[in-house]
């Protein structure tokens, strides 16, 4: 009989100190000096790459980062409810794959830019957003495209091979399982190399082998595949 799964822990939420920077060590100190600045600027922080260089997980390590200290914060992706209001308790905004945002998400994404930044009431908060493309290339309306680009802008690239296997050693450690350099090897030559579709892998793998009762090895890793 196989053990259920639970979703308990086995996918610890991200943190900044666990972020490997590789080539982006200037972005991810900017975030971390942001994340843990008692007085946040006002100015806004956007960070683009492409797909699996790390920007949700940069953005949701940010967002850890806040909560840790008591704040509350606003954040907005593609599967935040439409017509969602800005919330006068925030003390930061956090838009993530802004590349992607419909109209109507646009519009909440504006209107929560305007109301961070150049509030009626209170202090300005902080802005950090994060996209695909840099902002003058974003498939988004004209005003909320050029308030993306005021600020501070970084670009981050893919991560090294030897960085990969970092990143993969680390996150495993995280969840207490144990990958072999086999086991990694395997992975980086036979599946998608951006970092989202690597830490989903390593979910499955963590869940499979928690069911099974099995060690992460090549044989398990092909037999998840042959009865998916």
């Amino acid at each position: 009989m196989k053990q259920i799964a639970l979703d308990i822990g086995l996918t610890p939420e991200p943190t900044l100190a666990g972020f490997l920077a590789g080539r982006n060590a200037e972005a991810v100190q900017h975030v971390r000096l942001w994340a843990e600045s008692a007085t946040r600027s006002p100015v806004p922080s956007y960070v683009w790459g492409p797909e699996g260089t790390g920007k949700t997980h940069l953005l949701r390590a940010a967002r850890q980062a806040l909560q840790s200290q008591g704040r509350v914060v606003g954040w907005l992706d593609t599967d935040t409810p439409l017509r969602t209001p800005f919330d006068e308790r925030w003390d930061a905004v956090l838009l993530d794959d802004v590349h992607r945002y419909g109209p109507e998400h646009q519009h909440m994404a504006f209107n929560w830019f305007v109301n961070a930044v150049s509030p009626l009431h209170g202090k300005p908060r902080a802005v950090l957003a994060a996209g695909r493309l840099p902002p003058a290339d974003l498939p988004v309306r004209d005003d909320l495209r050029t308030r993306l680009g005021w600020g501070h802008v970084f670009e981050l690239h893919p991560l090294a091979e030897g960085d990969m296997r970092a990143v993969l050693r680390q996150s495993a450690d995280a969840r207490g399982v144990f990958l072999s350099d086999e086991v990694m090897g395997f992975v980086l030559g036979r599946f998608s190399r951006d970092l989202g579709s690597l830490m989903q892998l390593l979910d499955k793998l963590d869940r499979y082998a928690l069911q099974t009762q099995r060690a992460i090895t090549i044989p398990l890793i092909k037999s998840m595949l042959e009865n998916e």
